[in-house]
């Protein structure tokens, strides 16, 4: 005995069509928090990142106290933002007697960002500026649910 498979058209399945975008969102959102409670390996450190959203854009502030631009690499698709870097550690030029304490971390790291929104990937920028990444993400402009004319000529019947 056969099943039917029934097609999803029209309205359907637009519905479907963000049922699965809101699903995708769902798996982002909880890879996120995964990754956040999931302690780093030996040697890499995570910089702490600020994730913020305005009525145009989304701002990624990450800080990355003692680490030049050069060291730093973001790369940006329409599903992440990756920022990965080495914070290397400086050898005084007189060794100290004893070393007391070490609060801050070296290394190598690397974030990850999900993006749930789109993007406009091309108008990404980011800078630098004392110790403090910022990244500044624009929204796309959403064309889905706008109106367009379509101009409709007439074209006489030749006989």
């Amino acid at each position: 005995m056969s099943k039917q498979v029934r097609r999803a058209i029209g309205v359907e399945h637009i519905e479907l069509e963000r049922l699965r975008d809101d699903v995708g969102q769902l798996f982002a959102a909880l890879q996120e928090a995964i990754d956040t409670l999931t302690p780093p390996a030996p040697g890499v450190w995570r910089p702490p990142v600020d994730l913020r959203e305005s009525q145009d854009a989304i701002e990624v502030v990450v800080e990355l106290p003692g680490i030049a631009a050069e060291a730093v690499k973001v790369a940006l698709t329409n599903t992440e933002l990756r920022i990965v870097g080495e914070k290397r550690q400086r050898v005084p030029r007189r060794r100290a007697r004893a070393h007391l304490c070490s609060e801050r971390t070296y290394g190598h790291f690397e974030r990850t960002v999900p993006l749930r929104w789109t993007i406009s990937v091309r108008e990404a920028t980011a800078r630098l500026q004392d110790g403090v990444l910022t990244i500044r993400l624009p929204k796309a402009t959403e064309r889905r649910g706008k109106e367009f004319r379509v101009a409709v000529s007439l074209v006489e019947a030749t006989e």
